[in-house]
């Protein structure tokens, strides 16, 4: 059965009214914010094209990020330079895929070091609900994409 993205992110009660799924809108809110740590780990098992990352995405996390989102993110990447491009004409059809760089390798580290530190953080001025909350959530995150990245080598 399909399901629509609108589905996903909301239940449907017995009135077919909406009520927002929470855990699902914070899972959807992390991901935008750590949409480019999720691309470079993704990248740094292998070069990619813009429409594996989407398909990585949505089946590593069961979250759909579209074109107008990843090719803009990866422009954006490309310019800081965090990842290079080159066209492959293998395929049927051109394809450009794209590479870690090393400046790309050294933001990543970075990245997950701060998103590591941001967590113990929350977790020592926190209820234990939240310290379980974030703690777990955010290094999940992250070892999940690292996980899914090594899968694909």
């Amino acid at each position: 059965m399909y399901t629509s993205r609108t589905e996903e992110l909301f239940n449907i009660n017995t009135e077919g009214k909406k009520m927002a799924n929470p855990q699902k809108e914070v899972q959807v809110k992390l991901m935008k914010g750590l949409l480019d740590l999720i691309v470079l780990q993704f990248l740094s098992s292998q070069p990619m094209h813009g429409y594996q990352i989407i398909t990585k995405i949505r089946k590593s996390f069961g979250v759909y990020f579209g074109p107008s989102t990843i090719y803009p993110l990866l422009a954006t990447l490309e310019k800081k330079g965090y990842v290079n491009s080159q066209w492959n004409m293998n395929n049927e059809r051109p394809r450009k895929t794209y590479n870690l760089t090393n400046e790309g390798q050294t933001m990543l580290n970075f990245t997950e070091n701060s998103l590591n530190l941001l967590c113990q953080k929350i977790g020592t001025n926190s209820t234990p609900q939240m310290k379980v909350e974030a703690c777990t959530a955010m290094p999940n995150l992250t070892k999940k994409t690292r996980f899914m990245s090594t899968l694909a080598k």
